[in-house]
């Protein structure tokens, strides 16, 4: 950066310099062309001094800002030299204008207040004082590019305070306008944002990942974000930062998804989809350890489910000597019960179905041996198999590694969790969109009995983007017979209880909540038995009221 600067300035510094000298040899106009030379002898002092700063200067208003000056410095030279004419003939056939070496002074004063403001917007946060900047003159057509730059400028070098409030400032002008958006990509914003978004406060965490998101309104930009890194940068967020930014990021990721559907095979290569679901289970259901991420990187979606399995594995393995664990049922049934969100209550049917699923997940990963088998009230007991030493010590590191960050998580308030829920059920149902491996991630990873939860006990929002990411779930099973005969069976609990909390949001005729579950009920027609009537009853039913309230109109 510091030498292309350096190349850039070098040839303004050579015409100044020419200007200098043949003002002093001037035949005519000497005290115009000494006017001339006293501004051009500032600006090449100017010049220099962003040339010994060039490792510091901003690139995209240091190219716009020396190719004007260039220009001028050039007109300049034009002028002076034609005041060297000698001779008498050459005098009378050369005619400058007086009203020429006024415009050209007014132009020389217009770079030097240009590259003073470079300077100036350029320089660290120990070095700028707290004044504010102004506009250069580069900045009488165009103000927005210049309060961009500056903005952008103090991205790179400010106080985190003060990267902060720069990132505020991008947002405001990013959801103002879709044009200040693209000029905000255009001159270099993506990659300081990135920065803050990773290294930042948390103010400025969440502003900046808050301008990635609203930067990411059409293909061309979403593109341009990913080439810059956003997908590594928003998974090392979603691993370990604080909630709130967490939320933000989640955000951003349903809103790239939505403008770019080819970044979502981008963002599932970078556990995106693991991690979005892991969020969505903290507290949701008690097994959302199963989803905390450990340091070792996975190659692919599939090896990250198979890590996952591996705690089921681990838990079935910990009793190797033959005999049945006389702890085994109080332990699973501790493993398999649901929190209920208003305390310690006898669990209704539906978590008792959910806890069940969870069981017959354990039962169909364990390897050839004995399986934890369900009893009547929904306990399980663990018959013994044989032990498994590796999966057992994998699963006590990946403890280790996540106690920490999910003991932060915990500390978080109610509506910050609400809130992060909400934002990770609306990316997975952004980056589910027409997308089958996704969708078989997804579904795979039980965040079907986590949407059913929150279809139950959730609330707004948290409610309306889970019957979302349900129906694009099963809008892709329609088509993708695999993934339907996979992940909606009917007579699998899991399906069931989605199916369950969907008719009955039917049947309460919520308005908000309408659409995509009858959407949803529709895209699963194909495996509904022909015997199978409970759905027709209640669409039957909304359909006849809406009739009647035709009707009264």
């Amino acid at each position: 950066m510091a030498d292309l600067v350096k190349q850039i300035l070098a040839k303004p510094i050579q015409l100044a310099d020419h200007v200098i000298k043949s003002a002093d040899e001037a035949s005519s106009f000497k005290q115009e062309c000494g006017e001339l030379k006293s501004k051009t002898e500032k600006l090449a002092a100017l010049l220099r001094q962003a040339a010994r700063a060039s490792s510091e200067l901003y690139e995209r208003p240091t190219r716009r800002i020396i190719d004007d000056t260039e220009q001028v410095l050039e007109k300049a030279l034009a002028l002076v030299l034609k005041c060297r004419a000698n001779g008498i003939m050459k005098r009378v056939f050369t005619i400058i204008p007086a009203a020429a070496f006024r415009k050209m002074s007014a132009q020389l004063e217009n770079s030097i207040g240009d590259v003073s403001w470079l300077l100036r917007v350029s320089a660290s946060a120990d070095d700028r004082d707290d004044e504010y900047l102004g506009l250069p003159p580069i900045a009488a057509n165009e103000p927005i590019l210049c309060l961009i730059w500056e903005q952008i400028a103090i991205l790179y070098t400010g106080s985190p305070d003060d990267r902060s409030d720069a990132a505020a400032s991008l947002v405001s002008l990013a959801r103002d306008n879709d044009r200040y958006g693209k000029l905000i990509i255009e001159e270099g914003g993506v990659q300081p944002l990135l920065k803050l978004v990773k290294d930042g406060k948390l103010e400025g965490q969440e502003n900046a990942a808050r301008a990635i998101g609203l930067l990411g309104r059409d293909p061309e930009s979403v593109e341009h974000m990913i080439h810059a890194g956003v997908c590594s940068v928003f998974a090392k967020i979603l691993k370990e930062a604080p909630m709130k930014v967490q939320a933000v990021v989640a955000w951003a990721v349903s809103e790239l998804a939505a403008h770019y559907p080819k970044c979502q095979d981008l963002f599932a290569q970078h556990n995106i989809i693991r991690l979005l679901v892991g969020h969505l289970a903290f507290e949701t259901v008690q097994e959302h350890s199963k989803y905390a991420i450990v340091s070792q990187k996975a190659t692919s979606i599939h090896a990250l489910v198979l890590a996952s399995n591996a705690n089921s594995n681990a838990v079935a393995s910990s009793n190797s000597n033959g005999s049945v664990n006389s702890a085994g049922p109080n332990v699973e049934e501790d493993k398999s019960r649901i929190n209920h969100p208003l305390g310690n209550r006898t669990r209704s049917q539906f978590h008792s179905v959910i806890a069940n699923t969870m069981a017959m997940n354990a039962v169909a990963k364990l390897p050839n041996g004995n399986a934890p088998v369900a009893n009547g009230n929904g306990n399980s007991t663990t018959l013994p198999v044989a032990a498994a030493a590796k999966p057992a010590t994998h699963h006590q590191h990946s403890n280790s590694l996540s106690a920490v960050h999910l003991k932060g998580r915990e500390g978080e308030d109610v509506a910050t969790k609400a809130h992060m829920k909400a934002m990770a059920a609306r990316a997975l149902w952004q980056l589910a969109k027409g997308n089958s491996p996704i969708c078989r991630s997804i579904t795979e990873s039980r965040a079907l009995l986590c949407f059913a939860v929150l279809l139950e006990k959730g609330t707004g929002e948290v409610q309306y983007n889970s019957a979302m990411a349900v129906m694009e779930l099963t809008a892709v099973a329609e088509e993708d017979s695999d993934l339907r005969r996979s992940a909606f069976k009917p007579n699998t609990p899991a399906c069931k209880a989605v199916v369950d909390q969907i008719l009955r949001i039917i049947e309460q005729a919520d308005t908000e909540l309408l659409i995509p579950c009858v959407k949803a009920i529709g895209n699963l027609a194909r495996t509904f038995r022909a015997t199978e009537t409970r759905m027709i009853t209640p669409l039957v039913k909304l359909l006849d009221e809406r009739e009647a309230s035709r009707s009264n109109i």
